[in-house]
């Protein structure tokens, strides 16, 4: 007997995990960590260079979005609407930190 999920045949128990619950790999499309941010601490170097590349993507974006593409319109406005979040994770874990701290009270 075969079994199948959508038209793959699956072959394997790790398989059919794979193609039940989905797969790791992100879609394709905007890379949400250049313009939020990544949940890791980032240092102020690496956080400024970040920053650079993400204006000038949405910059690109725009042009193209200007020029007739409705996708990268979208997609502009998108990343540029990331640019002003912050992942709720990267506070928990600086919060994490602050409180884990062991020692006396002043």
């Amino acid at each position: 007997m075969r079994s199948y999920i959508g038209n793959h045949q699956i072959v394997n128990p790790a398989e059919f995990e794979e193609l039940a619950l989905g797969f790791d790999e992100l879609p394709l499309g905007l890379d949400r960590d250049l313009f939020r941010g990544p949940l890791a601490p980032e240092t102020a170097q690496e956080r400024a260079a970040r920053e650079a590349v993400a204006r000038e993507v949405i910059a690109e974006l725009a042009a193209l979005g200007e020029g007739g593409d409705e996708i990268a319109a979208w997609d502009a406005l998108y990343a540029d609407a990331l640019t002003r979040t912050v992942p709720f994770l990267r506070g928990a874990a600086r919060d994490a930190g602050r409180f884990a701290r062991t020692g006396e009270a002043a």
